[in-house]
């Protein structure tokens, strides 16, 4: 998905009263919107946009550039989410 693909899904979301702020090169990671005390904000998948970086990095060095750059850079109190996905036993146990 290009980032004017996401812009107009989430404009399309929210309205012309809100908005959110969006981290470039990761549309593909963009699971959602939170809210926090009304204010609206973007979440990610962090290992989907560690997965992006690797296009380009070592393992080490998408890690220490997504925890630097992206996931330590503060814009503000909509500066976007990255979720950790855990993964959980999906077996239903029965008595």
């Amino acid at each position: 998905m290009t980032k004017e693909e996401l812009t107009k899904i989430v404009e399309e979301m929210l309205g012309e009263d809100e908005n959110i702020l969006l981290a470039d090169g990761f549309e593909d990671a963009f699971i959602g919107v939170g809210r926090q005390f009304n204010t609206p904000f973007a979440i990610y998948d962090r290992g989907f946009c560690i997965d992006i970086l690797l296009e380009d990095m070592s393992n080490e060095e998408a890690e220490e550039y997504f925890e630097y750059n992206v996931q330590g850079a503060y814009a503000g109190e909509s500066t976007p989410v990255f979720v950790e996905m855990l993964k959980f036993n999906q077996e239903i146990k029965t008595k």
